[in-house]
């Protein structure tokens, strides 16, 4: 097995853009991550209110305590969605390399692994905009039983 400099040099150029994307795909990890730990430290507050006070607090608690679960879940499904793409593009880097050191063709299977990781990354917005329409929903009926 005897790899050409130029050969390892092409490939490296070929992995940069998926090396890019994890980047992308770190920083919306990131942002959903952020987005569970408020939705999780709001759901504490209420907990620990309910626990202080009488029915009519407990009742609009629990109300919003089913939207954070709601919101949750949703978000839920977009880390995992997000991590898939982010192992898939990881797969997709390793293939190139693999292939190129083996000289193997896989264009095939990287183009269906980079295919996968991007429907998962569109999958993972889908969830992460539903559960932006989720709160923002709740923070319009909040607004309309303040007036």
């Amino acid at each position: 097995m005897q790899i050409q400099l130029g050969d390892i040099g092409h490939t490296i150029q070929l992995a940069i853009a998926p090396v890019f994307l994890l980047t992308g795909v770190g920083t919306n990890l990131l942002v959903l991550t952020n987005r569970l730990a408020r939705i999780i430290d709001r759901s504490r507050v209420l907990e620990d209110r309910m626990d202080t006070r009488g029915e009519p607090v407990i009742a609009d608690s629990l109300a919003e305590i089913a939207v954070l679960y709601r919101r949750a879940q949703l978000i839920n499904r977009a880390i995992t969605l997000s991590t898939t793409c982010g192992l898939l593009v990881c797969l997709v880097v390793a293939t190139l390399f693999l292939g190129d050191a083996l000289g193997l063709r896989l264009a095939s299977f990287i183009g269906g692994l980079f295919v996968l990781a991007m429907f998962s990354l569109i999958g993972s917005f889908v969830f992460l905009l539903r559960e932006i329409f989720v709160a923002t929903n709740n923070l319009s009926m909040a607004k309309r039983y303040k007036h």
